[in-house]
């Protein structure tokens, strides 16, 4: 098939595609288990670790028990080594039985009557990354049908052993398959990773119509050079990327890593700062049954959680680049509000910053601050103040600024309150 002849089958495929379900109106939240648990399927000597039914019904408990699930963290999602190495006789996926016995749909069930809700893996090459077996053109529509049947309702698509012109059908084919099934799924894509993700290569505007969520970059790793590899890409391509983003469409750089190894607590506060900026899906993959306090602190921070899910859904950029290696990321949120990121890349020690709203493209005006990870707030700024900020070596200083007005006082009010009580189900406007 030549290039001409895909690209007009590639039309055709998206002119009756639309995934206009409702869902995602803010990034998604939840737990996954690929970057802390991989592919343990070694459940003779690791049972509490292996990807199985009692790993997943453990971080069910966790997010319904935890307080986590009040925040927004809503979602648990297999990711791969779950299948058996064979299909049934009729052709469907089939979780591996031993490690799964239970099979998908009671697990579905186990999630639902907590209040959450039950993500799985696909790949769409003939196998998945990790060798099971893959979601070929030919099967695109029996899997979205047997997903539907269990009960699932988010789906992340990936794109290993496939090629480009597989991917450029098969994703939009599987974003009308789900539609077909008539079950409301989240449909992850990782399509752009594999594509370079980039414009030309990458098609957003096609991507906004069938996936709510895509993969732009490489798998983060359990370690600070890669969040902050991640952080610099998205940065360097904001002008492509940030247009992409907004209300049932996000970019996701990945999961968040905080409470594993690799990240001191200030690095931790900084990818969940960032995170929060860029907007992007705000999914765990930890182990919530042996949480530490301060991780557990940075990841249920409510007004963090709050400004990444502003219901604008505008994703942030970063504004300047300093030579003293401080970087600063600003996000417009509702209410004529805004975030702030002062993030050092310094090595050596606390670095004081010196800045004005001024220099950051703030209208005239009188404005406070809330600090995120103090608890404190900065009175009397306007456009021309000089203030300072201690930054720690990687670590963050993040910021709400609102102006000083009856209605941003209320507003304000409303946020500092979301620090003491749970945000229920208006966390997604708490802003």
């Amino acid at each position: 098939m030549g290039p001409l002849a895909v690209t007009r089958l590639l039309v055709l495929v998206s002119l009756t595609v639309a995934l206009d379900n409702g869902l995602l109106r803010t990034p998604p939240m939840g737990w996954m288990a690929w970057e802390r648990f991989r592919c343990d399927v070694d459940c003779k000597d690791d049972p509490e670790n292996c990807i199985s039914e009692g790993l997943f019904r453990d971080m069910a408990d966790r997010l319904a028990e935890d307080g986590w699930k009040e925040l927004g963290y809503d979602y648990v999602i297999i990711d791969d080594c779950w299948m058996s190495r064979l299909r049934d006789k009729v052709g469907r996926l089939q979780p591996e039985p031993s490690r799964f016995p239970g099979g998908i749909a009671k697990l579905a069930r186990y999630v639902h009557d907590r209040g959450l809700k039950l993500g799985i893996y696909a790949d769409m090459g003939y196998l998945t990354c990790m060798g099971f077996p893959g979601t070929t053109l030919d099967k695109i529509e029996i899997d979205a049908q047997t997903f539907a049947s269990w009960g699932v309702d988010y789906l992340k698509f990936d794109g290993c052993n496939s090629n480009p012109v597989e991917q450029m059908l098969g994703y939009p084919l599987m974003s009308k398959a789900l539609n077909a099934t008539g079950r409301p799924m989240v449909y992850s894509c990782s399509w752009p990773v594999y594509m370079g993700g980039l414009p030309p290569s990458v098609n957003y505007s096609l991507l906004g119509e069938i996936c709510h969520l895509w993969r732009n970059y490489d798998d983060i790793q359990d370690s600070w050079d890669s969040v902050q590899g991640i952080i610099n890409w998205f940065s360097n391509n904001q002008d492509d990327l940030q247009p992409a983003a907004g209300p049932g469409r996000w970019n996701d750089p990945d999961m968040l890593i905080i409470g594993n190894f690799g990240l001191s607590v200030d690095q931790a506060r900084s990818q969940m700062a960032l995170w929060a900026i860029m907007a992007a899906p705000l999914i765990m993959s930890n182990d919530l049954r042996n949480l530490d306090n301060s991780a557990r602190a940075i990841l249920q921070n409510k007004v963090a959680i709050a400004i990444n899910q502003d219901p604008l859904g505008i994703q942030g950029r970063r504004l300047l680049q300093e030579k003293s290696r401080v970087q600063v990321y600003w996000r417009p949120l509702s209410h004529s509000a805004s975030s702030l990121v002062f993030l050092s890349l310094r090595t050596d020690m606390p670095f004081l910053y010196h800045c004005s709203l001024d220099k950051l493209n703030y209208e005239a005006g009188n404005y406070e601050a809330y600090d995120v990870f103090t608890d404190s707030t900065v009175t009397g700024l306007n456009v021309t103040t000089e203030f300072t900020v201690s930054i720690n070596p990687s670590g963050v200083v993040m910021w709400y600024v609102y102006p000083r007005s009856s209605q941003a006082d209320t507003v304000h009010r409303r946020v500092s309150e979301s620090r003491v009580h749970p945000a229920g189900p208006d966390r997604r406007s708490v802003l």
